[in-house]
């Protein structure tokens, strides 16, 4: 009884000092509802208002009706430009596009012909560039078959193709960006916080007080993580059901419970992890440091970014032994697609497993760094 009395203490304390760490806790609070709301709902994936100049060497009927072909919501009015303002107007980000109709098209167009035109384009503009790209050369095509044609014909293939999207159907990129925006801060918190939890004891010389207590190395981490992870898990019941569910509109479609008893597993591994960055940083500046280096290929390789069919296979046997890994994978599988327990099942199993390593190192560290203390 005295061994889960203290570490129900100890964890009571973590909360008492998170809780007077006001620069943090705002922080917290904050990525959990407004970069949430603004990551998912501001970026977007979609061609929107993209700026479009057009370059008219030809002054014809045809080219009028290429111009006139584009409209908003995918792009704004296209602007008249003269050709030697191409270079400068993409050098200075005014134009994403810029499209060069030739001289003579029209005449070249109803002689049989096949001209040629020009789309220069902005590649720094990755998203707006790779799908402008596509939009541009189906509303060119379209324009001039009907113009040939005197009317907007319908093409059919042997073999019809017939899309069907699941779970997202419209494709609207922020229900994918909330979710995942939730588990990239689910993962930054946990290290923050604990990570910042040890080497607070450490700067506010707490840490000195804990060794001539009754208390024992393994009292003082599963403290710290029971601690942290119930705050962070407050914070995931707001974020999921007032931010996403709420305010976004985001269908769930699986069972939150089953998500947050998955969301626990993972901070379990999350949290440890932090106890270890936190026993091998000196300050919280060289905490920043090793974050950098920890979680950008926490996330970015997860396949919460881009999916890991696409990444090497070297790569993709590596991530394994990430947590964030087999976390993007079921809480997708129960968000998205409303998959149950005997789908997730083994990645909850291969999450304990990583989590338990990641504890017993941090325990071994936290245990050498007392000593050396």
């Amino acid at each position: 009884m005295q061994y889960d009395s203290n570490i129900f203490q100890l964890g009571i304390k973590e909360i008492r000092s998170l809780l007077q760490d006001k620069v943090l806790l705002i922080f917290v609070i904050f990525s959990f509802t407004g970069l949430i709301y603004v990551v998912s709902s501001v970026s977007s994936i979609e061609l929107k208002n993209a700026p479009i100049a057009v370059v008219d060497e030809d002054q014809s009927h045809l080219s009028q009706r290429i111009i006139n072909a584009f409209y908003g919501p995918y792009f704004k009015t296209p602007d008249s430009i003269l050709l030697s303002d191409v270079d400068s107007s993409l050098d200075y980000g005014a134009y994403t596009f810029v499209l060069d109709i030739p001289p003579n098209f029209e005449r070249d167009v109803l002689a049989g012909k096949q001209p040629t035109l020009q789309v220069n384009i902005d590649a720094t503009r990755m998203t707006q560039a790779f799908i402008g790209d596509n939009y541009i050369q189906t509303i060119i095509n379209a324009e001039i078959n009907e113009f040939v044609e005197g009317y907007r014909a319908i093409y059919t293939l042997p073999i019809q193709q017939s899309s069907h999207i699941m779970f997202n159907p419209n494709l609207t990129s922020v229900w994918f960006g909330s979710v995942m925006e939730l588990m990239n801060v689910i993962t930054m918190i946990a290290i923050i916080l604990t990570g910042a939890a040890v080497i607070r004891e450490r700067e506010h010389g707490t840490l000195e007080h804990l060794l001539v207590m009754p208390v024992t190395p393994f009292e003082i981490v599963a403290a710290k993580i029971w601690a942290n992870g119930l705050v962070i898990m407050l914070f995931v019941i707001f974020s999921l059901f007032v931010v996403i569910k709420g305010f976004l509109q985001v269908p769930l479609h699986g069972s939150a419970a089953l998500f947050l008893l998955g969301t626990s597993i993972h901070l379990f591994a999350t949290t440890s992890l932090g106890i270890l960055l936190g026993t091998q940083a000196r300050t919280m500046p060289q905490l920043g440091l090793l974050m950098i280096l920890t979680l950008l290929p926490l996330q970015m390789l997860s396949g919460g970014v881009t999916p890991r069919e696409s990444m090497p296979d070297m790569v993709q046997n590596i991530m394994l032994i990430a947590p964030t890994t087999h976390f993007v994978k079921f809480a997708q599988a129960i968000l998205y697609r409303g998959a149950g327990w005997d789908v997730v099942w083994p990645y909850f199993l291969a999450l304990l497993a990583i989590g338990t390593v990641c504890f017993l190192f941090a325990l071994a560290r936290f245990r050498k760094s007392v000593a050396i203390s």
